[in-house]
């Protein structure tokens, strides 16, 4: 077995990079109107910290780098982040989660510092909805920032809608329809991490359900592909490049049997799994003085402790919020 090979046979090729827990929206099924105590800034991993554990990671066969947060885009210096990872040897390809509001400032500069693509949360079309949702976004912020996007060239543009029930699912349709214009939208089921299983339960939304939605109103859809956790499809009348949609089914179709990923969290915790509690401190030996050897030893053991499934159906996590790991 190689050193990026887990127990179960899975490659890992993939680390999620959260830069930070903090962000500019306050999203309901992310955290609390009152949002979380945010990580000290003494806590949070340096840009040099992070690039040693994506160089440690490299050597080890990861080639795909996704910065996520809360909102990345709100931590200062992130264009130099982006072009130091770049920069790695291995590293093929670096993407960037984000609610697109600050997009206009910086899609240029990132695009020149070598980002690959983004993975924008549009969860409404609709003005005092998406307000509703994120507490304190603007609607014409995240279109502005798709625009900036496209124009920028980081496409094809991933747009992200969690689906919930009574506050958004009567928009699946025409989320959808956004397929049509070059977008690959894809529908999350809503995950429990960190909220209470009243309110899941009431607003769970199933990834099969929301394809029954979309087909009712625009037709059959092609299947086409699974890529990564997301199986996607094709609405009808469309070109083979066009007009993709994916489900992203965590709780209803888990996809751990062919996950390829581990996440780094912004305050240094190795961690292999979304939904489960392991985690494994990189920043202590970090500031001790870890070797590369040492970080990447660490990088292995969370390699190594990457479990079989989440089993989010039977105990779902509460040991941080969504914008505390890094969604």
């Amino acid at each position: 077995m190689t050193e990026n090979i887990d127990r179960f046979g899975r490659r890992i090729t993939y680390l999620r990079v959260s830069v930070t827990d903090r962000c500019n929206f306050r999203c309901i099924y992310c955290m609390p109107a009152s949002g979380v105590r945010s990580c000290p800034h003494a806590e949070v991993l340096r840009y040099e910290e992070i690039i040693r554990v994506v160089r440690a990671a490299a050597t080890l066969g990861i080639r795909k780098v996704r910065l996520t947060g809360g909102e990345p885009l709100v931590r200062e210096g992130i264009v130099d982040l982006v072009a130091a990872i770049s920069d790695i040897s291995g590293i093929d390809e670096v993407t960037l989660t984000t609610n697109g509001s600050l997009l206009p400032r910086y899609a240029e500069q990132l695009a020149r510092a070598g980002l690959s693509r983004v993975n924008i949360s549009l969860d409404s079309l609709r003005p005092d909805r998406f307000r509703q949702i994120t507490r304190l976004g603007s609607l014409d912020d995240t279109l502005s920032g798709i625009a900036a996007a496209q124009e920028a060239g980081l496409v094809p543009i991933k747009l992200n809608a969690v689906v919930m029930r009574g506050i958004n699912d009567d928009e699946v349709a025409d989320l959808a329809s956004m397929a049509r214009d070059g977008f690959q939208v894809r529908f999350i089921e809503w995950m429990p991490i960190g909220s209470s299983s009243e309110d899941f339960s009431s607003r769970y939304v199933s990834g099969d359900e929301v394809r029954a939605r979309i087909e009712e109103a625009l037709g059959p859809l092609q299947s086409l592909r699974e890529e990564g956790p997301a199986r996607v499809y094709r609405l009808s009348g469309t070109s083979a490049g066009a007009g993709q949609i994916g489900f992203i089914s965590t709780f209803s179709s888990p996809f751990c049997a062919t996950c390829n990923r581990i996440r780094l969290t912004a305050d240094g915790k190795i961690r292999p799994c979304l939904l489960s509690p392991i985690e494994i401190d990189v920043k202590e030996p970090l500031r001790a003085g870890a070797t590369d050897d040492e970080i990447r030893d660490l990088l292995i053991e969370g390699i190594d402790r990457k479990p079989l499934g989440h089993g989010l159906a039977s105990d779902a996590p509460r040991d941080r919020q969504m914008s505390q790991i890094g969604g």
